[in-house]
């Protein structure tokens, strides 16, 4: 197959690149970018000198229509643009921003500040949570890349809200994430200075992730409604960790959960459970497009803990788009993806 990568400068870019250079039903990866087109990319990425020959092309719409799958790895209300321009062309598409991933355009207008995408590509875009949307995904010619944190989140909690174990209105999200997640250009806010051994909560209330969650919950259960979501950066590079808590519908022991999300999850080999009482820490799932979970309920309160890590760039971005277009091309959805994680 042949692809490309639009905004292949940009850290969700570069990490597609490693990811699909070494695929091997890839023949040819073809970078593109709005802003440093005709510069080699070992110059922009010097860890990839002596590794990679190729030079940034300027957006080329004719040309990407015609290749075997296009990642728009660009800044929501760039890609809807782009994705209005390839869809129904050659070219599959994969789009790792936000723009058509909310099927409400109302809901797009008020959380991402922007015109939202035309309704009748939203209609086409299949949401590309690979675990629980794998058949519908299969079919389609255009994936909506989750976000990272919604990843995580959904990911962390699928079993109970569509088994309804827990009470909607009580489901509360602590997540926290590396600086990655900020994206490539510097800003007061992913400053070293600003950031090193110092830990900000940010967005408060105003997430942009936030309605993605809530529109997949109110699918699983009906009653879901608004969620508590709070992000907090954190002064590493890569990683998620998002802390879920919920009131249980009634009682059930860690025991039993855990047996439910075994069963739930088993033949999916990018998630990973956690024995009983072990929970997982972001290094390990470090370069993986591992989520690793862990579940514990608390009798005293009726409450469930649940804990959910992932590296942001991969199993929250650019790795689970490459999982997405496995399972496009009916290849194993490991392919390429089976990596161990960076440690320590």
């Amino acid at each position: 197959m042949d692809v490309g990568i639009v905004g292949s400068t940009g850290y969700g870019g570069v990490e597609l690149y490693r990811l699909l250079s070494n695929h091997p039903n890839v023949n040819e990866c073809i970078l593109y970018s709005s802003s440093l087109e005709g510069t080699s990319y070992a110059e922009q990425y010097p860890h990839l000198i002596g590794l990679s020959l190729e030079n940034v092309k300027p957006i080329m719409i004719e040309e990407m229509q015609e290749l075997d799958f296009v990642f728009l790895a660009v800044p929501s209300g760039v890609s809807k643009e782009l994705a209005q321009k390839l869809i129904g062309k050659k070219a599959k598409i994969i789009d790792l921003s936000g723009d058509l991933r909310l099927k409400e355009p109302g809901e797009y207008e008020e959380w991402y500040k922007g015109e939202s995408a035309p309704e009748q590509l939203l209609d086409k875009a299949v949401y590309g949570l690979t675990e629980i949307n794998r058949e519908t995904i299969r079919e389609a010619d255009l994936i909506a890349n989750p976000g990272c944190f919604p990843t995580a989140t959904l990911l962390g909690v699928a079993p109970l809200f569509q088994h309804h174990l827990v009470k909607p209105h009580s489901f509360i999200v602590d997540a926290k994430t590396g600086l990655s997640g900020a994206g490539r250009k510097a800003t007061q806010s992913s400053h070293f200075s600003e950031t090193q051994e110092n830990l900000r909560i940010y967005k408060v209330h105003q997430h942009q992730h936030t309605p993605e969650i809530e529109q997949q919950l109110k699918i699983w259960d009906s009653g879901a409604g608004p969620i508590t979501f709070s992000t907090h950066l954190i002064p590493m590079t890569r990683g998620i960790m998002v802390t879920m808590y919920a009131e249980l519908t009634e009682a059930h022991t860690t025991e039993q959960l855990h047996s439910l999300y075994h069963n739930y999850y088993e033949g999916k080999p990018f998630i990973r459970l956690r024995p009983t009482g072990q929970f997982p820490s972001t290094k390990e799932v470090f370069g993986t497009n591992f989520c690793d979970l862990s579940i514990q309920s608390d009798p005293r309160t009726g409450r469930v803990t649940i804990v959910s890590v992932i590296d942001n760039l991969v199993k929250g971005a650019a790795g689970q788009a490459v999982q997405n277009m496995n399972v496009m091309t009916g290849a194993d959805e490991t392919t390429g993806l089976h990596h161990y994680p960076i440690y320590p």
